[in-house]
């Protein structure tokens, strides 16, 4: 006889249960399976105050786990950013900024709080406290303590890490939606140039030609614009003599593991075209860097660095020494700005101010976007190089003829014009006037009227009469 063994059906998990805490309070909780990354069961829990309250609750986390936009995992903002680091492309000096950002500022404030807690509103108003203080204090019980605002630029990079750390966690399913994602960035603060004058141009080129490598560096640095990576990463190999063109396809960045060359800042290589007085001085400093390893026994290696601390330019200058040197010297001098990069806007303004087109000017500094980055900038030296132009085409223009003043004879407002250029400058002493037919003709009157006013201005002391029979002011 065959005994039959009857298996008890499977019972199945609850989805959900409301339980009564010792509080009087309720709390609702809902089965949302197993974390792949601890390997624990996954519950959702929220609390209310009535029973009522925790089953609207209990239907709505019902609803998340079956529409997936609850949390899969408990993943942490600081596991999440962590993540994101391990996978995203970054500089190796980006890198090193945004694991300082994020040890300084995002692991304290929000490294243990669960990813699919953090919205907008808690985002927004650290942001807005990041701003008043990179201390996070609250701007009213700060005794001893002198607040330092964070920069527009570093808070929209906090926010960059963790809106794309939060945005993968959802990709990769760690996050059923990123509450997140509503946060507004800081707007970016606007930039303004600041060139040195002309007078504060002369005063450091003078003083920093003691040293001439330093000198050329900062002189190429005003005549090119450029930065200071790519002044860093300059070889003479890159360095067109016969055309007068310097090659700009690298650039130096100084992470913490030391110098490393990389493309530039926009990835663009461009030729640069130099003065003659500028390919002189390359020329001049060329000859002394080849004496220098004729000295050493050595010969000059194309692919060595134009500015560098070895004699024989086998290393380059670390960027930020540059910078540093810089601001040394611009402090000493009391200058206005102390930093390196205000000769890239000095370059920049002179040339727009001088009339150059925008395009020309982008395309030597290397922005992209084909010049509006460049006049985004520097928008007020355009204007300014508008106001030349505008005074340009007016010295151009034909000279308007003057109507004769019903009170004054026609020869007696003609010596008056030309006694107004007399009086202006624009006729100078020793200047030859007109002949006597261009001012008839300038003036639309005879030529005896033309012949009376010059010797009406005779009279008056104001023109002489020189060996040729033209007139001349007198001094």
């Amino acid at each position: 006889m065959t005994r039959v063994t009857t298996v008890p059906p499977r019972k199945r998990r609850t989805r959900g249960h409301i339980e009564e805490l010792p509080s009087g309070s309720f709390r609702a909780i809902v089965y949302a399976g197993t974390d792949p990354l601890t390997g624990r069961v996954r519950q959702l829990k929220e609390t209310a105050k009535t029973y009522a309250e925790a089953e609207m609750h209990l239907t709505r986390l019902q609803r998340q786990v079956d529409e997936e936009t609850h949390p899969k995992t408990s993943l942490t903002v600081g596991q999440a950013v962590a993540q994101w680091l391990d996978v995203a492309t970054l500089e190796d000096t980006t890198r090193d900024r945004y694991d300082d950002l994020v040890r300084l500022y995002i692991s304290p404030t929000f490294g243990d709080l669960q990813a699919a807690k953090l919205d907008a509103e808690m985002l927004e108003k650290f942001y807005a406290r990041l701003q008043r203080c990179r201390e996070l204090c609250n701007g009213r019980s700060c005794a001893g303590h002198t607040c330092h605002p964070l920069s527009s630029s570093t808070v929209r990079k906090i926010h960059f890490i963790l809106s794309g750390a939060l945005d993968r966690a959802v990709r990769w399913r760690h996050l059923g939606v990123n509450r997140a994602a509503l946060a507004v960035a800081p707007s970016p603060a606007s930039v303004a140039p600041d060139p040195p004058s002309a007078a504060e141009a002369a005063l450091l080129l003078n003083t920093a030609w003691s040293d001439p490598d330093w000198g050329l560096l900062l002189w190429l640095t005003m005549v090119t614009g450029l930065r200071r990576g790519e002044l860093s990463a300059l070889r003479w190999a890159h360095v067109d003599f016969d055309r007068g063109t310097l090659l700009v396809q690298r650039a130096n960045a100084q992470p913490r593991s030391g110098v490393r060359e990389k493309e530039t800042k926009t990835g663009q290589h461009r030729r640069i075209a130099l003065d003659q007085r500028t390919v002189a001085l390359v020329t001049a400093h060329r000859d002394g860097v080849t004496a220098r390893c004729a000295a050493l026994g050595c010969e000059l290696d194309l692919d060595s660095w134009v500015f560098s601390p070895a004699p024989d330019g086998s290393a380059p200058h670390p960027p930020r020494s540059l910078t540093q040197k810089y601001r040394r010297l611009a402090i000493k001098l009391g200058l206005r700005s102390t930093r390196l990069h205000s000769l890239r806007h000095y370059s920049a303004t002179e040339l727009i101010a001088a009339g150059v087109d925008v395009r020309t000017v982008a395309g030597r500094l290397g922005h992209g976007s084909g010049g509006a980055t460049t006049l985004k900038i520097y928008a007020a030296w355009v204007d300014e190089a508008g106001r030349r132009a505008a005074d340009t085409m007016a010295g151009i223009m034909p000279q308007q003829i003057v109507p004769v003043a019903q009170h004054l004879n026609p020869y007696q407002a003609v010596a008056a014009r030309v006694r107004e250029k007399i009086v202006s400058g624009e006729l100078r002493p020793g200047d030859r006037l007109p002949t006597i037919t261009e001012l008839a003709d300038a003036y639309a009157v005879s030529v005896g009227t033309a012949h009376r006013a010059v010797a009406l201005l005779r009279e008056g002391g104001l023109v002489e009469a020189d060996r040729g029979g033209r007139s001349v002011v007198r001094p």
